[in-house]
């Protein structure tokens, strides 16, 4: 009853905003357009074998392997900043740069080096959420208390125990704070990648079906994305509530 407490007006405001779809869709009456969510809904039933057995585990395997790349080569460039000041100023602008970039443009690219396989999607999924892990987990790494970084001197630490005992535990809420924006741009990422060059993948059905004229099969996978990127975020808060039970005691 609590949690329904305190996200009942964001429900409430979201069942408004789709009754309101279902009611100027119905009236269009444009459904290879402008379909409406039960529309949606049915057409996702309709094709709940082809999208769950053929195509949701490509993009999933796009994500994941995506996800686990960025975040052993984030976490690792964000500790390498954070020991080696040259390595920061050689980096991070980089970073700030690689964001400039649309990716949407960069994708046809990396179909072109790396054809339709998995890896021209991993690497736009890798591109995308890369910059958050690495400069959250970073910024972590630098705000550990100067107070207990000098008692801890005081007492004997050598600069491992200091990592260990005071750095990674500064850094661990802001890495999850990282990692829940990077699970939902992952999405995003795979999608944008299967979009412009796949053989299979929720966001390469959806093209296709684009090319049908079937405005509720454009939507059907694109729902089942943004589910896919809510249970994501779902479980990275679930590990941060495991992990980071001190937290909640401060």
């Amino acid at each position: 009853m609590k949690q329904w407490r305190e996200y009942r007006a964001a429900f409430i405001l979201i069942l408004i905003m789709l009754c309101a779809w279902e009611l100027a869709a119905r009236l269009a009456e444009l459904p290879f357009i402008f379909p409406s969510p039960t529309g949606m809904l049915i057409r996702l039933w309709e094709l709940r074998e082809v999208l769950l057995f053929d195509h949701l585990p490509a993009t999933l395997s796009t994500i994941m392997i995506g996800l686990a790349i960025s975040i052993v080569l984030g976490a690792g460039l964000a500790v390498l900043m954070n020991v080696s000041s040259t390595v920061e100023r050689a980096f991070y602008p980089i970073l700030i740069s690689s964001q400039t970039i649309p990716i949407i443009a960069l994708a046809p690219i990396f179909v072109l080096w790396f054809g339709y396989s998995i890896w021209s999607k991993v690497v736009v999924t890798v591109l995308i959420t890369f910059f958050p892990i690495t400069v959250n987990t970073f910024d972590g790494l630098r705000s550990g208390n100067k107070a207990l970084r000098e008692l801890l001197l005081t007492m004997g630490a050598n600069k491992r125990e200091i990592f260990m005992k005071l750095s990674v535990p500064s850094a661990l809420p802001y890495f999850f704070s990282g990692l829940k924006v990077a699970v939902t741009m992952s999405v995003i990422g795979a999608a944008i990648g299967e979009w412009l060059g796949a053989q299979a993948g929720l966001g390469y059905f959806s093209r296709r079906m684009m090319t049908q004229f079937d405005g509720a099969g454009v939507f059907a996978p694109i729902v089942l994305l943004s589910a896919v990127g809510i249970v994501l975020f779902l479980i990275v808060v679930w590990l941060e509530k495991r992990l980071l039970k001190w937290r909640s005691k401060e």
